[in-house]
């Protein structure tokens, strides 16, 4: 019973004074998942159920040998190969819907249970294929001796990590994305190269002193996926799902799209009828894969939060 305050000595009469509930359900504000971004999802259409394989073609390397007038050419026989995507994982919700509360309810919250139970095994699924990301990075992608020619980038390492500030942010996601290039990894499109950041990072870089010159983004993007901007052709991406390691140290990825793949499918979402009460059981199971095709394209940035500065 919920009563109006009255001033001291005023009788209350007693009567029921109903609560009343909004129509509308309060908006369910979803961390935003990244992996449709990042990763190559083009094998999604040909998974349908928990355990199906998914066997990825790649070009074969090839000679190249120095041409001399007159001489006798030689010939190799090119063995294409395949990588196999593996849906070896799944998630699954289940909820009782009685029927007196599904009759009674002045909302039509079915609907936006399942809405909210698709975008929650969203989340999961994101969280952990990027905590598994990192491990996947090609080793000269890592470490204090990073990069394949020059091994001399300080990307930090377990013990070591590098401390990000907003005076060397994007010095370092420079850096990382150099890793790349040393690696022969096209860097020439932002819409393949990509970072993804946890807040304080963002934060780190909206305060640095090039953001705005080195830094674009635009705000339906970032509603939708959260796109923050590019740096150095990577488009960075923000996303709660990274989360700090035992020591509060977190690994920021950057990474090729063409190198990284994943497939996720929402392959049963469906109601039968309770058993053991009235109504009905609502449930839904979502099965998805990644791997990574070429850890060359996957660098492994190590880091811990720096104090901000005033530049």
């Amino acid at each position: 019973m919920n009563q109006f305050p009255t001033a001291p000595g005023v009788p209350s009469l007693g009567y029921y004074i109903p609560e009343l509930y909004a129509k509308e359900l309060l908006v369910e504000f979803y961390i935003s998942t990244v992996l449709a971004a990042i990763a190559n999802t083009e094998y999604e259409g040909q998974i349908k159920e928990q355990g199906d394989t998914v066997v990825v073609r790649t070009l074969p390397s090839m000679q190249i040998r120095k041409y001399v007038k007159g001489m006798n050419l030689q010939y190799d026989h090119l063995q294409p190969s395949g990588v196999k995507l593996l849906i070896d994982k799944g998630l699954y919700y289940g909820v009782q819907l009685p029927k007196i509360d599904v009759v009674q309810s002045d909302v039509a919250f079915v609907s936006k249970w399942a809405a909210h139970a698709s975008q929650e095994l969203k989340i999961e699924v994101d969280r952990d294929c990027l905590s598994r990301l990192p491990a996947a990075a090609h080793p000269k992608n890592a470490g204090d001796a990073a990069g394949k020619i020059s091994s001399s980038i300080d990307l930090g390492k377990a013990g070591t990590p590098v401390t990000l500030s907003n005076s060397n942010i994007l010095g370092k996601i420079l850096e990382a994305v150099q890793c790349l290039a040393e690696q022969n990894i096209d860097t020439s499109n932002p819409g393949k190269i990509w970072a993804v950041i946890p807040a304080w990072v963002a934060t780190r870089i909206a305060t640095s002193k090039l953001s705005d010159a080195s830094v674009s983004g635009d705000g339906v993007s970032m509603l939708r996926n959260g796109r923050l901007g590019v740096i150095g052709n990577a488009t960075l991406y923000q996303s709660n799902n990274i989360q700090p390691d035992a020591n509060g140290c977190y690994h920021i990825v950057v990474g090729h799209k063409d190198c990284y793949t994943f497939a996720s499918q929402l392959t049963e979402n469906e109601t039968l009828k309770n058993q053991n009460d009235f109504g009905d059981l609502m449930r839904g199971l979502q099965v998805y894969g990644d791997n990574v095709m070429k850890p060359e394209g996957i660098v492994d940035l190590y880091v811990t939060p720096g104090a901000l500065t005033n530049i």
